[in-house]
């Protein structure tokens, strides 16, 4: 039997949960659905982002090891919005920085990203029309 494809949960390993913590709700302003000393667990629309503690993260992907996005972008999650220059205006006002854009990409979508405090990169976009 195949898997469904719904994504139900993102967990995302960072070097410190009260950091983080702060960012995705400054950011994305979810609402925190569970949290602890190592963990912080964020209801997004139609899912949810688990945060935690890249120390409490071995067990759960053993054998392999748990690191956080600082050494490289491995994997870039993307949010559509309906404007990416407000939504670009208004994450410069929260004093996050861009990685790059707001660029029109030649695939018919106008694009910009950031990365949050450990390195996972977030991007925006909608449709060119």
């Amino acid at each position: 039997m195949p898997l469904p494809a719904a994504i139900e949960v993102v967990s995302m390993f960072v070097e410190d949960i009260s950091e983080a913590r702060a960012f995705y709700i400054q950011v994305f302003e979810a609402g925190i659905v569970f949290e602890d000393d190592v963990s912080c667990l964020l209801k997004f629309e139609g899912a949810l982002v688990n945060l935690l503690q890249v120390s409490e993260a071995p067990e759960l992907v053993e054998p392999m090891t748990a690191t956080t996005a600082k050494v490289g972008a491995a994997v870039m999650l993307t949010v559509r919005v309906p404007d990416v220059d407000a939504v670009c205006a208004a994450l410069r006002e929260k004093g996050i920085s861009l990685l790059n854009g707001p660029i029109d990409r030649p695939w018919g979508r106008r694009t910009a990203a950031f990365a949050d405090p450990s390195g996972h990169v977030w991007e925006v976009a909608h449709e060119l029309r």
